[in-house]
């Protein structure tokens, strides 16, 4: 393989990894947040006992996510750095403000919150717990407007061959990053609402602290329901403006070849790229694609036909990605309806069925958060920077296959034995349960 290909399998694979801890960072934050408010508001011990359990596998999670991390931003000097050449100026912006202000703020607080519990105030320690939630999604915002930017540039010019910021409030308030944000955010949620109705799952149905876990499992059943919810807002948001900024992005999600009016949407449908169509399609809704893309039943929709070959994502990847990234979508929306059905009751042991389905479906927000970066970062190929840089341009000029093989190989081995220690911690103090917590 030539080093553009090894350098992006790299990247992937470095930036996926990442991703497992990031979301459950997010959402899991938020709800230690409220439980410990909860905890400060009532003074019902339950909820302190919540927030102690809880915060020992968030840690767990929050020390990977930060190891794992380490690793992109020497990969845009190593790998990338024609493309640093090209977009530093603009890029480095919200980079530099999330590693000086949001990570720092973030792990001065987490470093209060860890070691402050009987040495400041409960208002003071809960205060902590949340200004770590909002560092957070704030870090999770300054990464994604940088993203953003590379999905939708915007206030810069071309000089001497570089990309130059001209206006950054068009950088921070890009509506790609912000819909992207808020998307992740909302995924974030329904991620860590499914750790924690797993977790509780698993101990309701061995009968074990089930005060405590019914307790746990219903606050995150709320949590995912709306995270679930949301997620189809912001996702039918995001694909207006795919539709008009990145069309052939969409012609490969939804695998369109031809364009036309009043653009049918194909629930069966495989495509076949080398010959410019799908090998076969079928259950149809007429103008639904037109609906979906543009909220109007006549509108033009793109198809891949009219833009170069050279100019087109990946389809099957993109393709299949996308549909099952928003099957997997139902079905956490359908799991987490029933959990919080049930979860009203306060008869949760008695649906043993339904705590082992949300037991097994403990995978699927993992997996679809997955999808959902390929879907975004497989379909704006081939660019780099969309529709200014391409990305085989961007690839350091000084490197050799070699060298980046193995850097691949020794990452990938080191992440396995991250992996293997990530499930083992979590696995471990998840079965201990709260009695394993120290009050």
């Amino acid at each position: 393989m030539d080093v553009v290909t090894l350098s992006r399998l790299q990247f992937a694979a470095t930036a996926m990894f990442h991703f497992i801890f990031v979301p459950l960072t997010m959402g899991l934050s938020l709800l230690l947040a409220y439980w410990e408010t909860r905890y400060v508001r009532t003074g019902d011990e339950t909820y302190l006992r919540m927030t102690r359990f809880w915060g020992n596998l968030f840690l767990i999670n929050f020390v990977l996510g930060v190891v794992t991390g380490i690793t992109k931003e020497f990969e845009f000097g190593m790998n990338w750095a024609e493309y640093s050449r090209f977009a530093g100026d603009i890029f480095g912006a919200p980079l530099a403000i999330e590693a000086t202000g949001a990570f720092f703020l973030e792990s001065t607080f987490l470093g209060l919150w860890v070691f402050g519990w009987n040495k400041v105030s409960k208002k003071t320690h809960a205060l902590a717990i949340w200004l770590v939630a909002i560092a957070s999604s704030l870090s999770a915002l300054l990464i994604l407007l940088a993203n953003g930017w590379m999905q939708k540039p915007a206030g810069y010019v071309l000089r001497n061959g570089r990309a130059e910021l001209t206006d950054f409030g068009s950088l921070i308030l890009n509506p790609y990053g912000w819909l992207s944000f808020f998307h992740a955010l909302f995924a974030a949620c329904a991620l860590s609402a499914f750790f924690v109705m797993a977790i509780s799952a698993y101990h309701v149905l061995r009968k074990k602290n089930l005060l405590f876990f019914k307790a746990s499992f219903r606050t995150a059943a709320s949590l995912g329901l709306a995270g679930s919810l949301l997620l189809i807002v912001s996702g039918d948001r995001q694909g207006l403006l795919v539709a008009r900024t990145q069309p052939t992005k969409l012609a490969a999600m939804e695998s369109h070849w031809e364009t036309r009016r009043e653009a049918p949407f194909n629930f069966l449908a495989w495509p076949d790229p080398k010959n410019e169509k799908n090998a076969f399609q079928g259950l149809a809704i007429p103008k639904g694609l037109s609906l979906m893309a543009y909220h109007r039943g006549d509108a033009e929709v793109k198809g891949l036909r009219d833009f170069p070959r050279d100019e087109r994502p990946p389809v099957l990847p993109t393709f299949l990605s996308f549909r099952l990234m928003v099957g997997l979508g139902l079905i956490m929306l359908l799991v987490s309806f029933l959990g919080w059905l049930r979860s009203r009751k306060d008869r949760l042991e008695a649906h043993p069925a339904l705590l082992k389905l949300c037991l097994y479906a403990l995978p699927l927000p993992y997996i679809a958060v997955q999808l959902g970066w390929i879907v975004a970062e497989v379909g704006r190929q081939p660019w780099l920077v969309f529709g200014v840089l391409r990305t085989a341009h961007g690839v350091s000029a000084s490197i050799t296959p070699g060298q980046v093989t193995v850097s691949l190989v020794s990452l990938t081995i080191v992440y396995g034995l991250l992996a293997v220690a990530d499930v083992y911690l979590l696995a471990r103090f998840a079965k201990k349960g709260p009695a394993g917590v120290s009050r």
